[in-house]
């Protein structure tokens, strides 16, 4: 009786309905002659979404499609023991991407709710056999990848009840995906994208509205989270992601790590999740990335990237341990595609974005460290690759993209106080967050870092005197932060609890890094001064060199920090009245004599701020009672 069923009338009602939808008339129907009125003749009304044959089969298409829907939620693991079911089922697939491809709207989507109810009820309970849900990837694989006979709304609507119900179907039946199918999964995702990207509305692109698929996409993503039971699947999801950042590379879409790799090449994890092949991992990861930076092709518009950086941060805290160890620096790279925007796109918010996610994880990653809540992975390639993307980052952004006069439509977006603070926060993790702790980097990665700061505090200094005034104020502020973080680091506050091998080398770079640069703009000032002659300074100038005097005042060393400046052992603290200081105060001798020029200074708060000096430098040696004069 089944099959009589199936075959005598299910299966041909469908095709003769979906024939007639096909084939019948649209041309509209007037309604039946009623009569006259007032002189006019009365006709009857027919509603517009049935005034053509075609538009009556389409609704009969439709019944049709909803009555096989509920006798498939029903009635599929019986029908499933049936005969040449299979061949009924792929004729019902045919037919419904028809009905999505070439059918209207309603059409569309009474296709679309056949295939996904039936997926939908079964999955779950274990009664829908894996050629089914393959069966049913491929027909929507094949949907978003070609164009549609529905309008263009209708085809973004109809386009998102796929992206939507694809997200349903791996809820519900995530236990039954595989590495291939995932792949196709995420495939399927990534043709929607860039079908979208395509065919995107410049009007809503230019108010700042991402594309309806695309919008869809970034609600589904969440969702797609790979499956418990294949953690390194992790790795291929957020390869994927970090491809709609800016500036990647399409050509690389088969190119590294994928899903089919984890099969071929056997890679397992431990009952802990312990992934056992970092190694091969990061290396392959390696190569993709260095070849995205290579060609810097943009895959996607930076406004969809802006929506999709939250989503990524937070997918990434959810992934697990081992896993985020080996794709956290590929993470650290798209947060700094991202953040160099700014040149191009000033009024766009994307690079704002990125630059607090990268502080956010920063932060995250050292405390993590601090607390021991992390595995020791100082030695493990990863760990060296991240601290190499975080000092590309500060080097690139901070350096090359970052301290610039910006035009002045970044008022748009985001405020030039915004971007100034920014900025600061930026300098705050490097130099409060970064380099005041334990971390496991490297020490050229930290002396990297530093030097970074340095390029930064001398973007000012090393500006002719004529010219110094043009820079804007806070270009000025920046460059003195960053100088005042070179101090920071240099000095010790006793903070001996936090004192550590890090800490100790960081502070033996940026001290000699500030003692070069302290007397670089010392005898600036000097020259300067000589050759401006009786002439106004340039206050700009003035407030420079006051706030190098007030900090060299401030700075205290470390016994450890002073042994490596350039000076005879007796005035690091080799004897004497030193051995209580045990050269605390040793930068002032490496600086005497630029500091002796400057008492002949025509500037009154220079020499005020100098005087002061030199009695620091007379306790340091032990002559408190000899009176210095100017």
């Amino acid at each position: 009786m089944w099959e009589d069923c199936l075959w005598n009338y299910v299966f041909t009602t469908l095709d003769r309905a979906s024939h007639m939808a096909a084939t019948s008339s649209k041309d509209e129907w007037h309604g039946k002659e009623l009569g006259v009125r007032g002189g006019k003749t009365v006709h009857m009304l027919i509603h517009h979404s049935r005034n053509t044959a075609q538009k009556q089969w389409d609704e009969t298409l439709v019944l049709v499609l909803g009555g096989i829907a509920r006798i498939l939620r029903t009635f599929f693991p019986l029908l499933r023991s049936i005969t040449n079911f299979w061949s009924g089922w792929e004729s019902l697939l045919h037919s419904v991407k028809n009905s999505i491809t070439n059918g209207s709207k309603e059409v569309a989507l009474a296709a679309l709710g056949c295939l996904q109810s039936t997926v939908l009820s079964h999955s779950p309970k274990g009664n829908l056999p894996m050629p089914y849900l393959k069966s049913v990837l491929d027909v929507y694989d094949i949907v978003l990848r070609n164009p549609t006979a529905c309008g263009d709304m209708a085809t973004n609507k109809v386009k998102q009840e796929i992206i939507h119900g694809l997200g349903e179907v791996y809820v519900h039946a995530q236990g039954m995906f595989e590495s291939s199918m995932y792949s196709q999964l995420l495939s399927i995702i990534d043709s929607a994208i860039r079908e979208a990207k395509n065919t995107q509305n410049n009007f809503e692109a230019e108010f700042g509205h991402v594309p309806p698929v695309q919008r869809a996409v970034l609600e589904v993503f969440p969702q797609l989270r790979p499956p418990h039971h294949l953690p390194l699947l992790w790795t291929v999801f957020f390869q994927k992601l970090l491809r709609y950042l800016p500036n990647s590379d399409s050509s690389v879409q088969n190119e590294g790590y994928d899903a089919k790799s984890v099969e071929s090449k056997g890679y397992t994890s431990d009952s802990n999740g312990t992934t056992t092949s970092e190694q091969v991992e990061v290396e392959s990861l390696s190569s993709s990335s260095d070849s995205r930076k290579a060609s810097g092709t943009t895959i996607t518009s930076d406004l969809f990237a802006e929506k999709l950086v939250p989503v990524l941060v937070d997918m990434f805290l959810q992934a697990p341990v081992a896993e985020k160890f080996i794709i956290f620096p590929y993470i650290i790279e798209g947060l700094g595609r991202c953040m160099i925007t700014r040149r191009e796109n000033p009024d766009g918010g994307l690079w704002g974005l990125a630059v607090k996610s990268f502080n956010q994880l920063l932060v995250d990653d050292i405390s993590k460290l601090a607390n021991g809540s992390v595995p020791d992975v100082s030695n493990k390639p990863a760990r060296i690759r991240l601290w190499k993307e975080v000092a590309d980052v500060y080097e690139i952004f901070l350096v090359g993209y970052c301290g610039r006069a910006l035009p002045s439509s970044s008022l748009a977006a985001i405020s030039k106080e915004d971007d100034e603070s920014l900025e600061m926060e930026l300098l705050d993790v490097l130099g409060d967050k970064i380099l005041m702790s334990d971390i496991d980097a490297s020490p050229d990665i930290l002396e990297r870092l530093i030097i970074t700061l340095d390029r930064c505090a001398s973007r000012t200094c090393s500006l002719p005197v004529e010219t110094v005034e043009l820079v804007p104020p806070h270009c000025s502020r920046f460059s003195l932060t960053c100088l005042h973080k070179l101090f920071s680091l240099s000095s010790y506050n006793n903070e001996a609890n936090n004192w550590n091998a890090t800490r100790s080398q960081v502070s033996k770079i940026s001290v000699m890094l500030l003692m070069t640069r302290c007397e670089y703009i010392l005898n600036k000032f000097l020259t300067a001064e000589k050759e401006l002659g009786e002439r106004a300074f340039p206050p700009a100038r003035i407030s420079e060199i006051a706030f190098v005097l007030q900090e060299m005042a401030s700075v205290v060393l470390h016994p450890e920090t002073a042994s490596v400046l350039p000076l005879h052992p007796f005035l690091k603290g080799g004897g004497g009245q030193l051995e209580e200081n045990t050269g605390q105060r040793a930068h002032l001798f490496v600086l005497f004599v630029p500091l002796c020029e400057l008492v002949k200074s025509r500037n009154s708060r220079v020499r005020d701020l100098v005087h002061a000096l030199l009695r620091l430098v007379s306790t340091e040696l032990g002559l408190h009672n000899i009176c210095l004069t100017r």
